[in-house]
């Protein structure tokens, strides 16, 4: 006779898989992509809701919260006589079972770089050398179809990747298109490169088909339209850097997709990499490891592996407006149907 106790299936969350969204903050003025719960609700997971990108499903999805309750304490004998919390120390990790740009800038921690077309008699270099010069973008251009006029459009073939994004201006401060990618504190630090914008751009699509003017592309640009002026590179390949100035600030929301007993939804609206070191302000419990980005290996059939990206995170505060609280984390469940509630 078992000694287990007996559980209420409808109460006992069951998931296969955990699925990760991504949604770019607000580098100028500081704000997060919101995940409202009330609002989005059971949200189709292969459709997320705007701004919301789906990165694909990941493994071991681990959440750490090290915020401590302290006591006041009082009186002759030190006696508890209040309690307060320690400032926020919450960290998330997990492993992407896929690659792509922003996978590969989210477990890199820095700037992303697109390794342009090189001309042949560049130096090399390893974030990739003097790019062949971009073709411009005309007017009339969309988040799906790159107009480039007759001759111009034989540059690129079916299957290639691009770069679409502005020349690069001596300006200071974020730049990329519809999400920072980079901030220039000095021109001089990227050699005046007309070309860096497009280096570090997530203004991303691959050619599927094309006319006799346009490329059409298979999945529309992160930053939608084109800039006016913008030109176009050939993309050969992705680099991210162990190391850099550049810090990825994202929102993220995982989902724990429901088999029975309902969904579960973490919900960080700031995730800032995490190397070894939290950010100021958050304390490093000495209890937990240093989490650091890595590949991790899984053996399918020797001697088949199949690569994840490791990614680690620290949740910085986000003040609640309806109540002016601080929190690092939400945790959402919605229950199964029918099911007793507590």
């Amino acid at each position: 006779m078992s000694s287990q106790p007996e559980l209420r299936a409808a109460m006992v969350p069951v998931s296969r898989y955990v699925r990760a969204y991504f949604a770019p903050m607000d580098r100028a003025l500081g704000t997060p992509a919101i995940f409202d719960p009330g609002k989005y609700g059971m949200f189709n997971l292969d459709s997320p809701p705007s701004p919301w990108l789906d990165l694909g499903w990941i493994d071991n999805f681990r959440r750490f919260s090290a915020t401590r309750a302290e006591a006041l304490r009082t009186g002759p004998r030190g006696d508890a006589a209040a309690q307060f919390r320690s400032p926020l120390d919450t960290r998330v990790e997990f492993d992407f079972r896929e690659w792509g740009k922003l996978q590969m800038a989210l477990a890199g921690g820095s700037q992303h770089m697109n390794v342009l077309a090189s001309e042949a008699s560049a130096d090399p270099r390893p974030s990739g050398g003097t790019a062949v010069s971009a073709v411009a973008v005309l007017p009339g251009s969309s988040a799906t179809e790159i107009v480039l006029g007759v001759g111009a459009v034989d540059f690129c073939a079916v299957g290639d990747i691009l770069a679409i994004d502005a020349d690069y201006q001596q300006q200071t401060g974020y730049v990329g298109t519809g999400i920072s990618a980079a901030y220039i504190s000095d021109p001089a630090s990227v050699q005046h490169d007309i070309d860096y914008v497009r280096r570090v751009t997530f203004n991303l699509g691959r050619v599927a088909e094309k006319t006799a003017t346009s490329a059409l592309l298979a999945q529309p640009l992160l930053g939608g339209t084109p800039p006016a002026q913008a030109g176009a590179q050939k993309v050969v390949a992705l680099v991210d850097r162990d190391g850099g100035s550049f810090f990825q600030d994202w929102s993220a929301l995982f989902v724990l997709q429901e088999e029975s007993g309902g969904r579960v939804c973490f919900y960080f609206p700031h995730l800032s990499p995490s190397s070894g070191e939290l950010p100021p302000g958050l304390k490093q419990p000495q209890s937990q490891t240093t989490l650091s980005s890595a590949e991790v290996a899984v053996e399918i059939a020797a001697p088949l592996s199949a690569f994840g990206l490791h990614a680690a995170f620290a949740a910085l505060p986000f003040q609640d407006v309806n109540d002016s609280e601080f929190a690092a984390c939400y945790r959402s469940y919605f229950p199964a149907g029918a099911a007793s509630l507590y």
